[in-house]
């Protein structure tokens, strides 16, 4: 007879009755370590850390884990979940908590430490003492340079919409970090690319910037706004005469006239008919080798957002009187 038999005769269970009694028992098991699991418990933890932290002139992360103790308070399911860990947490840090000891070495005091302890030992764990009072990161130095963003765009605006100042980046321009060769090709950096079709209204927004693995950025995207203005186009044929020509002399300008079309924004505040004068200036041919002008304008009154010339350029020619 062998131990199980002698067993059963004992607790007075035979046959397919085994498998109910260790059933039962696993389940018994199973119910206490559900039960102890879910207690709260006080004890000395230890989390590897690996810092993230945007500083000008230092790679992103720390060259290696540094660890924190603290006395936490939480459930046994967390005490297991910290046990079995082996990768560093990854925590982003504010430069402002960051303090330079001496070449690449940075560190931390208890007081900033426990700012972040939920990111480090869970949002479910109480820290009732952060045990280190110093933490000490490493961060390798890194080349930058400052380089500005391009936005890569597609705007369409409905009809008598537009906007005077187009689409505007903040921030303008970022950090690039990398190795001296990878920053020597990169004099900006640009945008996804951003649809705006048919606005008439202003629009805003976040978009992310593009960049390649060898290299990194001090901000992964920038914010984008367009202010979106209604519009009146009103037309004028105006004449434009010469301004600054020297005594003595005299210079035509060829066509004498041109037709202006200006976009007044909604509601209109000033009308520019009559009041705007255009004008070739004599500084201006004479430093140009064809003869050939722009035009320059006076009086043009508050609300225009915008005008357009046809022609755009004037031919001139110099006499003697």
């Amino acid at each position: 007879m062998n131990l199980l038999d002698r067993l059963g005769k004992k607790l007075g269970i035979q046959g397919r009755e085994w498998v109910v009694f260790i059933l039962s028992l696993l389940l018994a098991f199973v119910i206490w370590l559900i039960d102890n699991l879910s207690d709260s418990y006080v004890k000395t933890v230890s989390v590897p850390v690996t810092a993230a932290c945007s500083m000008d002139g230092y790679a992103a992360h720390s060259a290696s884990p540094a660890v924190v103790m603290a006395r936490c308070r939480t459930s046994g399911y967390d005490f297991v979940r910290m046990g079995r860990r082996r990768d560093p947490v990854v925590v982003t840090f504010q430069a402002a908590d960051m303090h330079h000891k001496e070449e690449d070495i940075f560190f931390m005091t208890a007081s900033e430490i426990n700012r972040y302890s939920q990111a480090i030992f869970g949002d479910d764990a109480l820290v009732d003492a952060v045990l280190t009072d110093t933490l000490y990161f490493r961060f390798h130095p890194e080349n930058c340079k400052k380089v500005p963003v391009q936005p890569v765009c597609t705007i369409g605006f409905r009809p008598q919409y537009m906007s005077e100042k187009g689409i505007v980046l903040i921030p303008d321009s970022v950090l690039v970090y990398g190795e001296p060769f990878h920053l020597e090709g990169i004099d900006r950096v640009f945008t996804r690319h951003i649809a705006l079709p048919e606005l008439s209204a202003p629009d805003h927004g976040t978009v992310a910037l593009e960049t390649s693995k060898e290299v990194r950025l001090s901000q992964e995207e920038v914010e984008y706004h367009i202010d979106v203005e209604r519009f009146v186009e009103v037309f004028e044929t105006v004449h434009l005469r010469a301004r600054g020509v020297p005594t003595g002399r005299s210079l035509t300008i060829y066509p004498s006239s041109a037709k202006v079309t200006y976009r007044l924004a909604f509601p209109v505040l000033g009308d520019p008919e009559g009041n705007v004068q255009f004008y070739i200036d004599y500084r201006d041919f004479a430093g140009s080798l064809s003869g050939k002008c722009l035009p320059r304008h006076d009086g043009l009154p508050r609300g225009v957002l915008s005008y357009s010339i046809d022609p755009p350029v004037f031919e001139c020619v110099e006499s003697l009187r």
